[in-house]
């Protein structure tokens, strides 16, 4: 009995040293494992729950079974026509085959640096061999429309008439792919390489598409150049209605001015005729008072612009130096 006691304990105790030594791990959910055996696979484990190994010999290496994003860096890429734009790129990806994948790759890090490799040069392979309009448009919607501003002056033939000045028609050339067309393209160039990693690449989509700061500083100029020849046409229609309205205020001014000359003449016509009446009369009544009274008028608004007299003996003067004052 006590032997039968000793060869349990014994049977324990090795049990429990082979237990110590890690037979057994476990295999979660969205999880795969390459068994290593001294360097070499000898199996491929994609489904969840306890698994076996053989301790101190077997190396159990687990890679994720879900999808994985990779982001890139934002390259500086020449268009087709030498534009240079910043691309950021973004993909998602997964292991698909972890055989391969430990042969090539071995970890997640190094899969990322070739992804970086791969990828990037996608991108930039196909940008480079297309237009901007490729890679920033994705349909004809634009073709044939024309961009136009609509501004208000208050009146409906002003409006028109500043519409008409600032109207600016903007062209857009066709596309012949597209950005989701230029998109698969550098999917179809990865998954021609990345299937020899194990890896399988869903998608790759331009994040990000900058201009560069030559490009910008262009497009800027280009908007500011437009505004310039907006805020001219807007001089010429404020100019052109300066010189309506003054010359609408010459006219009117003329206009009055004629009203009033008019006016004054018949004023003055009456004025005139009003006096010869009182003069003639007064001439009819004593004719020699009249024309001293004259003759007086006169010296009064002659005589003082006189700087000498040469000579008095003249009739003017008759009533000045006239014996009789006659």
């Amino acid at each position: 009995m006590k032997k039968l006691i000793i060869g349990i304990v014994v049977a324990l105790a090795l049990f429990a040293a082979f237990l110590a030594m890690g037979p057994f791990y476990v295999l979660n959910e969205g999880e795969q494992a390459v068994v290593v055996r001294l360097g070499k696979i000898v199996s491929v484990q994609s489904e969840a729950g306890l698994k076996m190994r053989s301790p101190f010999l077997d190396a159990v290496v687990r890679y994720p079974k879900r999808l994985m994003p990779w982001d890139g860096e934002p390259q500086r890429i020449p268009t087709k026509e030498n534009q240079f734009i910043w691309v950021d790129a973004t993909a998602r990806w997964r292991i698909v085959d972890p055989t391969r994948f430990y042969e090539s790759m071995s970890s997640i890090e190094n899969a990322y640096g070739r992804l970086d490799d791969v990828i990037d040069s996608a991108v930039r392979t196909v940008v480079s061999s297309n237009y901007l309009r490729e890679a920033v448009r994705n349909s004809n919607a634009l073709v044939g429309s024309g961009t136009k501003e609509s501004f208000q002056t208050g009146d409906a033939e002003g409006s028109a008439a500043l519409d008409q000045l600032t109207q600016t028609e903007v062209s857009h050339d066709k596309i012949e792919k597209g950005r989701r067309r230029l998109s698969a393209d550098m999917l179809d160039i990865v998954k021609a390489i990345a299937p020899q990693y194990g890896i399988e690449v869903l998608d790759i989509i331009p994040r990000q598409i900058k201009y560069s700061d030559e490009l910008t500083e262009s497009v800027y100029n280009r908007m500011i150049k437009e505004r310039n020849q907006i805020a001219q046409a807007f001089r010429s229609y404020g100019e052109g209605k300066k010189a309506e309205w003054l010359g609408k205020l010459e006219n009117e001014k003329r206009t009055v001015l004629s009203e009033a000359y008019a006016k004054a003449e018949a004023a003055k016509g009456k004025a005139d005729a009003e006096a010869s009446r009182v003069y003639a009369a007064a001439y009819g009544r004593d004719p020699s008072f009249y024309d001293f009274w004259r003759a007086v008028e006169s010296y009064r608004q002659t005589l003082p612009s006189f700087s000498k007299t040469l000579s008095t003996d003249l009739d003017y003067f008759r009533y000045l130096y006239g014996p009789r004052g006659r």
